[in-house]
This record gives C-alpha cells, structure tokens and sequence, in this order.
C-alpha cells in the first residue's frame, strides 16, 4: 500500500501580526510589518533591509506560471492556510498530503539581517507564533524553529529553548554572526544539537552568497540557477572542516536546493581532497568527503526528476520529496500527479523512502 507523503519542506505565509504581536516589546517600534506599497501591492518593510519583500511569489502555488509576479498583489489574496492553520489540512487533503515540516518565508530573508540583536528578536517572536500555528494540527505540522547563532553560546541556549517548546528541528541562517560554521568555536552548538535529537536545516536564500538579491551575470532569471549554491557551500565547510568526525550523530538538512547535483558535488569533494588537499591545507579527515555526505547530510527537493534517476548513486535514504507550498515552486496541487510520472522507475520501497519514511524518521512522526 503506498502511504501517503509528507512534505519535508513546506511553508507558512507570515500574517501582519506574527512579529508586532510577539516580539520582544524593546523591539515592537521596529518589528517587519506589512505595508501597502504604490505599483507594489502589500510588502512586508524590515528595518534595516534596503529592499520590501512583495507578497507576490510567497503564495504562488497553483497559479500559472503566467500569472506568477512579485507585484500588485495583497495578503488577503494569499491561500489562506499559508497563514490559518485552520485551513491548512484541507489543502494537505485536496495534494494528497500526510503532514508538512513547516519553514517561514520572510524569516527566510531575515536570516542576513545584519543586525543580530534583532534578527533573534523576529526569530523569538516567529517561534511564538510557530507554536501556536502548528498546534491546530500537531500530527499534520510540525514546524521548523529559527535560531539566530548570535553566538555559539547564544546558539545552544537557543536550542534548548526551541526543544522544549517541543519544535521538531531547527532552522540555521547561512551566516553565524561569529567566525564560521568550520570553526571549533561551534562544536557546542553542534553536540547540543545531537544531544537534543535536532536536526539542523539550512535553507536556499538564507546566506548573503545565495540571495536572489545578489548580482549576477546575464538575464535576471540566470540568478535562478545560483540560489542553491549557499547550501552547497555550507555542506562543504562542514564536511572539509571535519565536524562530522568530531559529531558523529550530526543530522543535518539542505532544504530546497534540490538533489540531482549530489552524486556530482559527492565525487568533485572527493576528487579534490585526494588530488589537492596538500598544497590546499585541507585538515585530515578520517573518511572520504563522500562518505560523509552520504551519511550525515538530508536533501529536499520538490519536482527534481534527475534526483529520482540518481538515487543509487548517493544514498537513496538521505532524499526527501517536499511540495514547498504555498510558495511559487511548490507541486501543489498537482504532487501526486507528479510523483506518479517521476517514480514510476522507483520500487514501491524506494518510493516510501523518498516521500514518507525518510522524514518520519529523521523527525520521529510516528503518527504519520
């Protein structure tokens, strides 16, 4: 019997009132907030970033692409469950769909705030209102808590935070405010990290190398292509630094960057580990750079067909199929659909793993 799937990355749509109502009252005066904008429709306006985020892709899903636009588009048009969490199990109905790991979406783009006293404000305040929306439906939303890494020491404090309002996982910004995610200075936050049985994601658009708003070469849309490179550095610099030896019940999740590129990404760390880690000062490792992708790194992706064709050159246990909704690449509400024509080379065990088993696992959903 084929079960049915669980979403390894979906979204909420944050309402005008998730930060003004729950942050920090030091911070209340300067909290993101919803404004209607002339030619742009309503945005949500965060002190200290240059650029208002238009509402337009953050519930695109379903549309035609013809009709997806960043502009003129207001909050009261946005699927409503992306917000209410009343309506969210009949959109799950109406996909197909078991139960969702919930991420944010502004809070994604507030991950390179550079004030981090505040960007831990909005998180704090996100992870209130988090809870209260995912405890509508608490065997069907399991949300993904933020943490600011203000400090390594900020850092497991916050885990410990999140963990105990019951949150499933964590969601990392791309960019700790102290060193980087290669220095020993983190080993705390990573041993708290297993200690607490949290998995830690790291999600396209969160690092300032993998932003949209970035410049790049071409037409706009080539900047498309690069937003997944963020988390393959992150991968990286945790891979080559050694922290998987040091931790070696570290789980962590590369959320949204698709999976086709791993078997490759895999073989290219290897191949320059054996041919350049010399002259590079590559610190020893005790595995193939591979060998710890393989075991220690999850990876979601929505409608990537090369991920299901490469399955058996990587490992078939790390890939986790998601819908993304209510966002404007999600497969809603259209998966099963979709899952149909890129599966139907895949086993009926294969096809467990990648859309249901390997999330309930790695989160304990036992009920689903």
């Amino acid at each position: 019997m084929i079960r049915k799937p669980i979403s390894a990355d979906s979204h909420i749509t944050e309402p005008p009132n998730c930060y003004v109502d729950y942050i920090d009252p030091r911070f209340r005066d300067r909290a993101p907030k919803i404004v209607s904008l002339p030619k742009v429709g309503d945005a949500f306006v965060i002190e200290g970033m240059p650029t208002p985020v238009p509402l337009g892709l953050l519930a695109a899903a379903g549309k035609d692409p013809s009709q997806i636009t960043t502009d003129g588009v207001a909050f009261k048009d946005l699927w409503r469950s992306g917000w209410d969490s009343k309506y969210r199990v009949a959109d799950q109905e109406r996909d197909g769909v078991a139960a969702e790991m919930i991420y944010p979406t502004v809070g994604m783009l507030i991950c390179n705030h550079p004030d981090f006293d505040f960007k831990k404000a909005c998180f704090e305040a996100y992870n209130r209102w988090l809870s209260e929306y995912c405890a509508v439906a608490p065997d069907r939303l399991h949300g993904l808590a933020q943490v600011s890494m203000r400090s390594p020491e900020d850092g497991v404090s916050e885990l410990k935070a999140v963990k105990a309002m019951g949150f499933k996982g964590v969601m990392m910004p791309g960019d700790p405010a102290v060193e980087d995610y290669d220095s020993p200075i983190y080993d705390p936050v990573w041993a708290t990290a297993v200690e607490l049985g949290l998995p830690l994601s790291f999600h396209i658009l969160t690092t300032k190398s993998g932003s949209l708003a970035q410049n790049t070469r071409g037409p706009r849309i080539n900047g498309f292509l690069s937003i997944i490179r963020g988390c393959q550095d992150i991968m990286g610099t945790l891979i080559f630094s050694g922290v998987f030896d040091r931790h070696p019940k570290l789980k962590i999740v590369c959320v949204e960057a698709d999976a086709g590129w791993v078997p490759h990404y895999m073989y290219r760390m290897d191949h320059a580990y054996k041919r350049h880690r010399y002259w590079m000062k590559a610190p020893p490792l005790e595995r193939m750079p591979s060998e710890y992708f393989a075991e220690h790194i999850y990876v979601t992706f929505q409608d990537d067909w090369v991920a299901f064709k490469t399955k058996d050159l990587c490992n078939v246990r790390r890939l986790m199929w998601a819908s993304d909704f209510p966002h404007s690449d999600s497969t809603w509400p259209h998966s099963q659909k979709m899952l149909g024509e890129h599966t139907r080379s895949l086993t009926e065990q294969e096809r467990h793993w990648i859309c249901h088993d390997n999330v309930a696992e790695l989160y304990g959903l036992e009920s689903n």
